[in-house]
């Protein structure tokens, strides 16, 4: 059911690339919420994923966009600016990728090529988006920029490998432009911590699915769905949340508070 929070609103969602996808679910909402969107991934992202049938469902163009090119970038919001007429009120960044991750280069052993890449993909994207839209003055007053993170900035996954680094950086990204965003023109800067969600890209790191089960015990509301977590992010675009900027802001069930739950230990 819709209650039109985001109408008249438009913005710009990366990261979508099929169902299970967070940045999907996003779309989905703020499309059902009255935004005007814009859809955007990497080239081979778009060739891998079903974002025209998103694009279609959302009534939204499709502009592919390289998160590490500020070319790419710079385009995107040329592009987009052309498309809305304007300005625009929001942007979604949910970008995350690690190769060593993805060829089970285990984090005592990592290739620092692949690390630099990570950084670049994950967190320095997220500064890119910023600085761009900031050069060219395209974000409405009182706007808002979302990035999704995970707790492992603050804590120790060994799986997650260098993810864990680039998530700190996103976070530091956000409090640090975040400052001269709300300065410029009120414009907030936050990132969702989100509980382990069946992605695409979290069930393909190991042993995901035990950690998950883990997670869901010690989350005294149980993990945060994907449809739950688009929520969030659409109050956090809407005119509700216009005080809150340079936040993590944790969305787990608890689990960021918890120490120990009987529910792990079986009693």
């Amino acid at each position: 059911m819709s209650n039109g929070l985001l109408k008249g609103k438009k913005g710009i969602i990366s990261g979508a690339l099929d169902s299970n996808s967070i940045a999907w679910k996003i779309a989905e909402k703020a499309h059902a919420e009255g935004a005007e969107i814009i859809l955007t991934n990497a080239p081979v992202a778009l060739r891998m994923g079903a974002i025209n049938e998103l694009a279609e469902k959302t009534n939204s163009v499709v502009i592919a966009a390289d998160a590490t090119s500020l070319d790419d970038i710079n385009s995107l919001y040329d592009q987009s600016i052309e498309r809305f007429g304007g300005s625009f009120d929001f942007i979604l960044h949910s970008i995350g990728m690690s190769i060593n991750v993805r060829k089970n280069k285990p984090y005592t052993g990592i290739k620092y090529e692949w690390m630099q890449k990570t950084f670049d993909i994950s967190a320095i994207s997220f500064h890119k988006f910023m600085q761009c839209a900031y050069e060219k003055d395209c974000i409405n007053e009182w706007g808002s920029i979302v990035a999704l993170s995970y707790i492992a900035a603050q804590r120790t996954f060994p799986d997650y490998s260098e993810m864990a680094e680039s998530k700190a950086l996103l976070e530091s990204f956000a409090r640090s432009f975040g400052y001269h965003w709300a300065k410029k023109k009120h414009v907030r800067v936050n990132t969702i911590s989100q509980s382990p969600t069946m992605t695409t890209a979290g069930k393909g790191v190991k042993g995901f699915q035990e950690f998950f089960d883990y997670a869901d015990k010690m989350s005294p509301l149980g993990n945060a769905t994907g449809d739950a977590c688009a929520d969030y992010c659409i109050s956090l675009f809407s005119d509700y949340t216009k005080y809150v900027t340079m936040q993590n802001l944790y969305h787990d069930g608890g689990f960021s508070n918890m120490g120990m739950s009987p529910d792990v230990l079986g009693l």
